[in-house]
């Protein structure tokens, strides 16, 4: 069973890749087919698979198959969840009477 950490971690994940983030930079303007991918971005067919199936498993890429071909989008779903995530893990708790426990 995966733990919330492991789920979270995949979102960063597909933000750590330089390849990876130009797809989402390209998949901003709509709907790409993988064979425009592969002509925009410097990568074969297997290195595109790899960075595609990454960015799937984290929720922030939706695909569907067309034929032979995948389409790939930006989910907003993903989307919202990876910048309600970064806000939660970003924003300092501060509750108040909660003592630091070094003084």
């Amino acid at each position: 069973m995966e733990t919330v950490y492991e789920e979270h971690a995949k979102v960063f994940k597909a933000f750590c890749d330089e390849k990876r983030l130009r797809i989402l930079e390209l998949l901003c303007s709509g709907e790409k087919c993988a064979c425009v991918l592969l002509q925009q971005i410097d990568l074969g067919q297997s290195g595109l698979s790899y960075h595609m199936k990454i960015l799937v498993e984290s929720g922030i890429v939706e695909n569907r198959q067309e034929g032979k071909w995948t389409h790939y989008k930006i989910s907003e779903k993903g989307s919202t969840y990876a910048i309600a995530l970064l806000k939660e893990l970003t924003t300092p708790n501060t509750v108040i009477g909660k003592n630091n426990c070094c003084k």
